[in-house]
């Protein structure tokens, strides 16, 4: 149980956790009140790095020879755009990162920060900079694990961001809009966000610290200085922050870090159901109490460890491991957060009766493709086999993707490619082959359809 206190000073009265008030130097030399984080941040700051990334490319030497047509009709021969005698331009964007492990010199950021780099660099708050190796990437949750060769290092310990409340203090630190190392402060405004369309896996933590372009792959800590979570997004409708900033839980961070670092990927299997969140109509349906909460099984595959173990069409996940299922999104980042052959523990109800079960988490049995397999321009998109019928099911987007931009959203079940019937994987990838300038896409969305045209 956390402990609290209130404290006054000039005046006011502030109501703050004990541990936070004993960390705080609380008088300065006049014997005044005078709470700082200053010193939690003389240790935290110098693990908090910047990411500069840089990627060469091709250009041409007049804009009209990017135009295929007007190449074909002056008979120009070749794709200018992939001459090597073309000019090429150096390209830099700027990051933020964490140093999580300084005896291996482990630096953990957002895929999204150095995807596509040819190099990257981070640089260290007293100035030092080291080329970083790439180890590994988790797409899915946005995640990227990078190593640099330094001594004298400094880390930031991780927190269990389980134990993150609504209402707790957190400090941002990154690299807004290529400042430098900045520190914003705010508290911890909702948990387990999710439907945003972000990533793959979302079970984001919102807060209002001042999060801005630059401070992705940055630090959110809580006041004793422990990583909670890695900022990677913002809702910015006027292009900056307006209070409303997301930050990767660290406990799914350090999940994928762990599988990283041992196989250099990450592999995440599934229990075989299909799932649905509770409305109203169903709650009144299944009998279920006013309020209770929870996520109602669909449908079990064949021969699924769901089905090893027992589980069945219309049961309700109300637990993961002893944490709450409230929602869809929150039970798929519960489940995306174990390895292949770890067992979960489930509290289901069924019939109105509590039930406890472990399940086995498999190996995935549905076809998927990411980052370009299918088709170059649906790079940064996750397809899997529809479990409810016919089709394939969007289970992932990237949200700087291509196929984001042009209006593709999780969770679409594409019907049609190019003008042709999709059933599966292996139809939709036959489609795709039509053209390779455009894509055009049936899509099933919310009960009704449109048509999407990815180019």
């Amino acid at each position: 149980m956390k402990r609290r206190l209130f404290v006054g000073f000039a005046g006011l009265l502030i109501f703050m956790p004990l541990q936070m008030v004993l960390a705080l130097p609380l008088h300065n030399d006049t014997g005044n009140v005078f709470p700082s984080l200053a010193p939690m941040l003389k240790k935290v700051n110098p693990a908090v790095v910047n990411i500069s990334t840089y990627s060469t490319e091709h250009h041409t030497y007049n804009p009209l020879l990017n135009d295929p047509f007007f190449r074909h009709f002056f008979d120009v021969p070749g794709d200018p755009r992939l001459r090597q005698d073309a000019p090429k331009k150096r390209q830099q964007s700027a990051g933020s990162g964490v140093i999580v492990d300084a005896d291996k010199g482990i630096v953990m950021t957002n895929y999204h920060v150095i995807k596509g780099a040819d190099d990257v660099e981070v640089s260290l708050i007293d100035g030092r900079a080291y080329q970083a190796k790439v180890l590994g990437v988790d797409p899915e949750l946005d995640i990227a694990i990078l190593s640099i060769k330094a001594d004298g290092i400094a880390a930031v310990p991780l927190a269990d961001s389980s134990e993150l409340e609504v209402g707790d203090f957190v400090v941002a630190i990154g690299n807004p809009f290529g400042l430098g190392q900045t520190v914003t402060t705010g508290i911890v405004s909702a948990l387990g966000r999710s439907g945003l369309g972000m990533q793959g896996y979302e079970n984001f933590i919102q807060t209002d610290a001042s999060i801005n372009p630059g401070n992705s792959g940055g630090a959110l800590v809580n006041f004793r200085g422990e990583l909670v979570g890695i900022n990677t997004a913002i809702i910015a409708p006027a292009g900056g922050n307006v209070g409303i900033g997301f930050a990767i839980p660290i406990n799914m961070a350090k999940a994928s870090m762990v599988q990283i670092l041992k196989s250099g990927q990450v592999k995440r299997g599934q229990i075989g159901v299909s799932i649905q969140d509770i409305t109203p109509d169903l709650r009144q349906a299944f009998n279920l109490q006013n309020g209770q909460t929870g996520v109602l099984i669909t449908d079990v595959a064949s021969a699924s460890p769901a089905q090893q173990a027992g589980l069945k069409p219309g049961d309700i996940v109300v637990e993961i491991d002893g944490k709450p299922t409230r929602s869809t999104g929150q039970l798929r980042s519960q489940l995306g957060m174990k390895a292949i052959n770890d067992s979960v523990k489930l509290v289901i109800l069924r019939e109105g009766a509590r039930k406890a079960m472990s399940v086995k988490v498999g190996e995935p049995t549905v076809s998927a493709a990411i980052d370009g397999k299918l088709h170059p321009l649906l790079d940064g998109v996750q397809f899997a086999n529809n479990p409810d019928g016919q089709g394939v099911v969007v289970s992932a987007l990237m949200p700087n993707s291509i196929a984001a931009y042009s209006g593709l959203r999780p969770g679409d079940v594409v019907v049609g490619a190019n003008r042709e019937r999709v059933y599966d994987i292996d139809s939709f990838a036959n489609a795709l082959q039509r053209s390779q300038s455009a894509v055009l896409l049936h899509v099933s969305r919310n009960g009704g359809s449109l048509y999407i045209v990815i180019r």
